[in-house]
C-alpha cells in the first residue's frame, strides 16, 4: 500500500456462533444459547467495539448423525430474526443481519419480517440470502425435497428481486399525513405490486410503507461460481471462506472485477470472509491457547463425527486417539438427497472425492505421526488469527490495506463472552492505526458500511 493513499477503513462483524464447529458449549465460561440475556451481551459488546454489525445464521432444522442429534446442535436453533427485533430494542446504532433461507420461505413473508425489522432499529436490518441444498432440511416444510443446482440459485435470484419489488411498491415519501388536508396517501395504489416469474406467481398490497434504508442491505454467501456472480450482481456485501491472504486476494480481486459489467464500482461491494482468533499476552500464550482451544472443539466423539462424515460410515468402534482408519471411505452419489450418514451438514460437500480425502488423511498421520483426532484438529481446527493483540491487529490491517477483504466476520468460540476481549483489545489498536471507527458517524447500516443511498431515496431527497 502507498503510503501516500488514505488507510482503507475496515468492516468487523460479530457472528453469535451458536450451533457451529467453531463452539465450544462445555467449556465453564459458555453460556446459553437461546437465552436472550446471551443475544443482549454479545450485541452489547459488539455495538461498544463499534461493529458494522451482528450477525445470526439461520437454522430450519437440527442437523443428525447416524440418526442423532448432531453434538453441536444440542442447544436448539431459535428464530434468528425475532432475535434481531430484539436486539433492535437494546442497541442503538449496530447493524442487524440475518440469513433467511430463499429455498423454503416466500417472498411476502420475508420482506415483511425485514422491512419490520428496518422500521423497529431505524434502518439497520441486513438480509443474508442464500439456498438449501439438501432434501434433510426441505422434509420440515410441506413443499418437501429440495431444487437441483440451477432452480436453486434461480429461486434466490427470484426471491430477492421479488422482494425487491415489494419494498419499491412504497414511495419513498408515500405518506403524507396531514391533518389539515385529510390526505394520508400520495398515490391510492401504494404498495400494490404483481410478479409472475418462474418461481412466484404473487399480485396484492404489501403491507408496510417504505423502510428507513429503502430496503435491507443484501448480503450473499458463498464461493461458488453461481455464487460470485450473483453477489456481484445484487449483494451489499459478501461472506467468503478465503481467510488466508493470498486465497483472499484472488478472490477479492476475481468478484469486485466482476462488479462493472453490473454498472457498479468496486466500492459497492464489501469482501468479508468468516474468521477466528485466538489471543494472548505473548506469542507463545496465544499459540498455547490457541492449542488448548483446538482440543475443546474437537474431543473424541467430535472427532468420530467429522471422520464419519468422510467415511459416511458408522466410526463409533474406531479409537481417535489411535490412527486414521485404513479402509476406504464408503461412497455415495447422492449426499444432496440425503444418501449419507450425517445429514444437514453442509460440510459433507467438500468431500466430494471421499476415497482421496481418506488417504490425504492417512498421509498426514503417517507423515507426522499423528492420531485419526490429531488429524482432524489440523484439518478443521484452524484459526485465522492467533497471536498477541498487537499482532492480531496488524495482521488484519495488513489484510485490508493490501486488498485481501474489506474486513472480517468474527467468529469468537466461547458465547456469549467470547468477543469481549476482542472489543476490549484489539479494537483499540484498529483505532490508533486510523483504519477503524471510534465513533459511528452515521445511523444506518448503509452508512457503516459506506454504501451509497438507494437511488430512489437519492432521488425523494433532491
Amino acid at each position: 500500500m502507498s503510503t501516500d493513499q488514505p488507510r482503507k477503513q475496515i468492516h468487523l462483524a460479530a457472528h453469535f456462533p451458536g450451533v457451529n464447529n467453531t463452539t465450544v458449549w462445555g467449556d465453564p465460561a459458555s453460556g446459553s444459547h437461546i437465552a436472550f440475556s446471551s443475544f443482549r451481551h454479545f450485541a452489547q459488546t459488539a455495538e461498544r467495539a463499534k461493529f458494522d454489525f451482528l450477525f445470526l445464521a439461520e437454522g430450519l432444522r437440527l442437523r443428525e448423525q447416524a440418526g442423532k442429534i448432531y453434538d453441536l446442535d444440542v442447544m436448539g436453533r431459535p428464530d434468528n430474526v425475532s432475535i434481531l427485533m430484539a436486539m433492535a430494542a437494546v442497541t442503538d446504532r449496530i447493524g442487524l443481519a440475518g440469513t433467511v433461507n430463499s429455498t423454503f420461505n416466500e417472498p411476502l413473508d420475508v420482506a415483511r419480517k425485514l422491512a419490520s425489522l428496518d422500521h423497529l432499529s431505524g434502518g439497520r436490518a441486513a438480509w443474508n440470502v442464500v439456498t438449501s441444498w439438501d432434501e434433510f432440511t426441505g422434509e420440515n416444510f410441506r413443499r418437501g425435497g429440495y431444487l437441483p443446482k440451477d432452480k436453486r440459485y434461480l429461486r434466490a435470484q427470484e426471491m430477492l428481486s421479488t422482494a425487491q419489488t415489494l419494498w419499491d411498491s412504497w414511495d419513498s415519501d408515500g405518506i403524507v399525513a396531514d391533518p389539515a388536508s385529510g390526505e394520508f396517501l400520495r398515490r391510492p395504489d401504494e404498495g400494490a405490486f404483481e410478479v409472475h416469474s418462474d418461481q412466484f406467481d404473487i399480485s396484492g398490497r404489501f403491507p408496510l410503507p417504505r423502510s428507513p434504508q429503502g430496503r435491507p442491505v443484501i448480503i450473499q454467501a458463498g464461493d461458488s461460481e453461481e455464487g460470485r456472480e450473483f453477489a456481484a450482481a445484487s449483494a451489499d456485501a459478501i461472506f467468503t471462506r478465503h481467510a488466508e491472504f493470498t486465497a483472499g486476494q484472488e478472490f477479492y480481486a476475481d468478484v469486485k472485477a466482476r462488479l462493472a459489467k453490473f454498472g457498479r464500482r468496486p466500492e459497492d461491494l464489501k469482501i468479508l470472509p468468516a474468521a477466528t482468533f485466538v489471543l494472548g499476552d505473548t506469542e507463545s500464550e496465544a499459540a498455547e491457547n490457541a492449542r488448548q482451544v483446538q482440543y475443546q472443539q474437537v474431543g473424541p466423539a467430535t472427532a468420530i463425527a467429522f471422520a464419519e462424515q468422510v467415511w459416511n460410515l458408522d466410526l463409533s468402534d474406531v479409537d481417535p486417539d489411535g490412527p486414521v482408519p485404513s479402509f476406504d471411505p464408503k461412497t455415495s452419489d447422492d449426499v444432496d438427497s440425503g444418501g449419507h450418514i450425517s445429514k444437514g451438514r453442509a460440510s459433507v460437500r467438500q468431500y466430494r472425492d471421499p476415497v482421496a480425502t481418506a488417504n490425504e488423511w492417512r498421509e498426514l498421520g503417517e507423515r507426522e505421526n499423528l492420531s485419526l483426532r490429531e488429524v482432524v484438529i489440523r484439518k478443521n481446527g484452524r484459526h485465522t488469527f492467533v497471536g498477541t493483540p498487537q499482532r492480531v491487529a496488524d495482521t488484519i490491517d495488513h489484510f485490508v490495506q493490501n486488498d485481501a477483504s474489506d474486513g472480517f466476520v468474527l467468529v469468537p468460540h466461547i458465547t456469549p463472552g467470547g468477543m469481549d476481549a476482542f472489543a476490549d483489545q484489539v479494537v483499540p489498536l484498529l483505532q490508533e492505526k486510523g483504519s477503524f471507527r471510534t465513533e459511528y458517524t452515521g445511523t444506518t447500516l448503509r452508512d457503516h458500511l459506506g454504501l451509497a443511498p438507494l437511488r430512489s431515496d437519492a432521488l425523494a431527497q433532491s
